[in-house]
């Protein structure tokens, strides 16, 4: 029901998950489309450790993998806010880690009083989507808001 959205969908900004995938970049002209003349928050969330780096941990002299991994977020969202600037949003880049990825995007999106989250998809369906998951729809079932998930274009257009 709309009568119990809480989020004051005026004032806040949209967060827009950025990963610099083509289905990211589809994301943000699709909601530049929709969400005119909004304030935006583009977020990369990256992994704490990355497989690789959880073996090259165990070593005696191992660099801080969070602080690289932060580091390469900021990064990503640099480019998401830049392309979202180019868009017409008034945008800022933010990083975060969280494993798992959509529990950062939730986080962020109740610190921000999101009035939405934007994110694409990659239209993973079945068996393949039941083995990489999906962040799009965990964001969706865990957010509490609402949330624009972007599918990739048809393959019939």
């Amino acid at each position: 029901m709309i009568a119990n959205l809480e989020v004051n969908v005026d004032d806040s900004p949209i967060l827009i998950c950025y990963d610099d995938s083509d289905g990211a970049k589809r994301a943000i002209e699709v909601a530049a489309a929709l969400l005119v003349d909004r304030k935006a928050v583009v977020l990369a969330v990256g992994p704490p450790l990355t497989v690789g780096e959880s073996y090259a941990s165990l070593g005696v002299m191992t660099p801080s993998f969070q602080e690289l991994n932060e580091d390469d977020a900021l990064a990503r969202a640099e480019t998401g806010a830049e392309l979202a600037r180019k868009a017409g949003f008034t945008a800022e880049a933010r990083a975060g880690i969280a494993a798992p990825t959509w529990d950062g995007v939730v986080q962020v999106a109740d610190e921000i009083d999101a009035a939405a989250i934007v994110t694409g998809s990659r239209g993973f369906t079945g068996a393949k989507e039941l083995l990489e998951g999906s962040i799009s729809h965990a964001v969706a079932e865990h957010a509490g808001r609402p949330v624009l998930i972007v599918p990739p274009p048809r393959a019939d257009t």
